[in-house]
């Protein structure tokens, strides 16, 4: 049953996308309003196959129904429930039944949005291009990685389980999610950027439209990049939280590209400049994220993050991001030249001019991050060498970038639009240079040393205090109702930046780690923890065996362990984590006890100011949600575009105001 019902939905979705796509193609053509009413019905059917298929893929799972070949490979009957859901992304076939789910969610969001305005052309051209991604991925499920195969020959009775790394740790139901609401979600970007192009509709409100959706998904994007950093340091034993893994790139690149787009659409929005580039933007990252879904899912890349692909993914993925690249390019020369601004030109000491700037460096970093993922491929392609590149030359190449970066974090919020002067400049600038100074000499007082860490802590401190600059200034004109929107919401982003960066500086730059030999009672001392190995002890269930060993650190006990699952027999590492605001002191096992009373291997690793890479991640969503905030608030009361004065980057300070100039967000 559950076989017939996942590949009816999958039927189902493909077969709603197909007669959406080509009614609604048909009703453009033809001028056709019949056709072009009934091709918006059958998202219906794409959602209700999506919904079908996952409804099947989950009662299988649940109820172990060891017939379909992705149960008996992935599921088992000591699994628990939660790890039972979650292994409908734990393997290839399952994650692209997710990724369509998604984007019929998605869809359908879109298809409610423009509800009012279905007849417009330019939102039946957004919608043909949703139907075409979801044509895709619906036969790509039927066709490539078919999650509903039946099990050849004799059904078994057990199966592996999931993956040891996606059973460990309840992070495995939010971090896939979460990563996949903001992949997919670049979709509805692409869609009417698409729509903008082929239309040729060159004005704002594409603009606004793309820059709601797209804020959307990079908020999720970067939660689940937050929350993938934070489950690799809490489970991998390794001591670290990102590792240029070519996966992690892989979801690093679209928010690279996104981040971008979020920027310059404000100068497109204020001056109508940059329409070209901003378009360029938007369907670049959709293009990476199906790049990305290509590194992931076609086994050329070897990665704990990676899957086996086990048929024709790789190819069709690869091919699919052809014709996204071709098709963007072809748009884009179409209306390349309609779409040029006329008579406005960037000045260097500007906002605009700093955006201008700002989206170079993103792109530098995006293809410095693509090159040092794609080289190997390319290498292993042209002679069969096998290389890696790894984080030295990515840490090498970025920093330059991120540096300049956090220098224009700090001086483009401050300046006005078109033109300054230096005297307005100077006088805005002066309370983030005291800022900066004072955090270099507080880093110096505390310890730290090395240029690059210094330089970057200088930075910080510059573009910190500019952010909270424009905050209190805004909430001096408007008060606390003024955060929520782009300014704060920004300004609060910005915030967050600067806690990761400062975070991933100290952390690298100064962390110590020693491997220890302890025997039981004896104390040693480490960076001026002591550290008492008091024993260990074995745990058993149908699961998983565990080997716990109790660490006393500073007077308190911790325990770190290892933990081997029955079926699989794969280890997986359990550290564990003092964490305070100043460092974290982090116990992994490196060597188990061959016998009671025996000396335990240790790893311990001490890390400063971790904690903060965290909690700046949460200050970036929670910007992004601020960001986001106003704008539902309007679209709930009908409202129109907001005054820049009530929600645009302002740069005041005690004399001087700059007026206000009509803008939509």
């Amino acid at each position: 049953m559950n076989i017939a019902l996942g590949e009816s939905g999958i039927v189902l979705g493909l077969l709603g996308a197909l007669a959406g796509a080509t009614t609604l193609a048909l009703g453009l053509w033809r001028g056709r309003p019949s056709l072009l009413r009934a091709g918006q019905s059958y998202i219906w059917l794409v959602a209700g196959g999506a919904v079908v298929a996952t409804f099947a893929m989950q009662r299988a799972l649940i109820t172990h129904d060891f017939s379909l070949a992705y149960v008996a490979s992935n599921d088992s009957t000591f699994t628990p429930l939660v790890y039972r859901v979650t292994a409908m992304w734990s393997a290839l076939a399952g994650s692209v039944l997710l990724w369509a789910l998604v984007l019929s969610g998605y869809l359908v969001a879109l298809w409610a949005r423009y509800r009012k305005r279905r007849d417009e052309p330019f939102v039946l051209w957004a919608k043909l291009t949703g139907y075409c991604v979801a044509a895709f991925f619906f036969a790509l499920m039927l066709l490539a990685s078919n999650p509903f195969t039946r099990v050849q020959g004799a059904v078994p009775t057990q199966g592996p389980g999931p993956d040891p790394l996606l059973q460990d740790r309840l992070l495995v139901a939010f971090h896939p999610p979460m990563l996949y609401m903001g992949l997919v979600g670049f979709t509805v970007p692409f869609c009417l950027a698409v729509a903008s192009l082929v239309t040729g509709r060159a004005s704002q409100d594409w603009l606004h439209e793309s820059r709601r959706w797209a804020l959307w998904a990079w908020a999720c994007l970067t939660a689940g990049l937050v929350l993938g950093a934070w489950w690799s340091y809490q489970v991998l034993g390794w001591g670290g939280y990102w590792s240029w893994d070519p996966v992690e790139n892989s979801a690093l690149l679209p928010w690279i590209t996104a981040t971008a787009f979020l920027h310059s659409a404000m100068v497109q929005q204020q001056r109508s400049m940059l329409r070209v580039w901003n378009l360029s933007l938007l369907t670049s990252t959709f293009s990476l994220t199906i790049l990305g879904t290509f590194f992931t899912r076609s086994g050329v890349l070897e990665s704990v993050h990676s899957f086996t692909n086990d048929g024709g993914v790789g190819p069709a993925l690869l091919a699919f991001f052809a014709v996204t690249v071709a098709v963007s390019v072809g748009l884009l020369a179409w209306r390349g030249d309609g779409l040029r601004s006329r008579g406005a030109t960037a000045r260097a000491v500007s906002r605009e001019g700093a955006f201008l700037a700002n989206n170079l460096l993103f792109a530098a970093f995006a293809v410095v991050v693509l090159i040092g993922t794609v080289f190997p491929l390319v290498v292993e392609v042209a002679n069969g060498s096998v290389i890696t590149v790894g984080g030295p030359f990515f840490d090498t190449m970025t920093m330059p970038i991120v540096l300049c970066l956090l220098f224009l974090m700090a001086v483009a919020p401050v300046l006005p639009w078109r033109r300054t002067s230096a005297d307005l400049l100077r006088r805005r600038l002066l309370w983030p240079a005291a800022g900066a100074a004072a955090v270099l000499m507080g880093a110096v007082a505390a310890g730290a040393y090395g240029l690059w860490p210094l330089v970057v802590f200088a930075l910080a401190g510059f573009a910190g205090t500019s952010a909270a600059r424009q905050l209190v200034l805004l909430v001096r004109r408007s008060g606390l109702r003024a955060l929520p929107g782009r300014s704060g919401g920004g300004m609060v982003v910005h915030i967050g930046v600067v806690m990761v960066v400062v975070a991933i500086a100290a952390s690298q730059a100064y962390q110590h780690q020693a491997q220890l030999v302890m025997r039981p009672g004896q104390a040693y001392t480490y960076q001026g923890h002591t550290l008492v190995y008091r024993g260990y002890r074995e745990l058993q269930s149908p699961l998983a065996s565990s080997l716990v060993a109790t660490v006393e650190l500073d007077g308190h006990d911790y325990y770190p362990g290892i933990k081997q699952f029955t079926l699989s027999n794969v280890g997986v590492p359990n550290p564990a984590v003092k964490s305070t605001p100043t460092q974290d002191v982090y116990l992994s096992l490196s060597n188990v006890p061959s016998r009671p009373g025996a000396s335990l291997g240790l790893s311990v690793y001490v890390k400063p100011l971790v904690i903060w890479l965290w909690v700046g991640g949460m200050v970036l969503v929670l910007g992004a949600v601020l960001s986001l905030a106003p704008l539902a608030r309007r679209r709930r009361q009908g409202g129109g575009p907001p005054a820049e004065a009530a929600d645009a980057v302002v740069a005041l300070d005690e004399r001087e105001e700059q007026p206000a100039v009509g803008a939509r967000v």
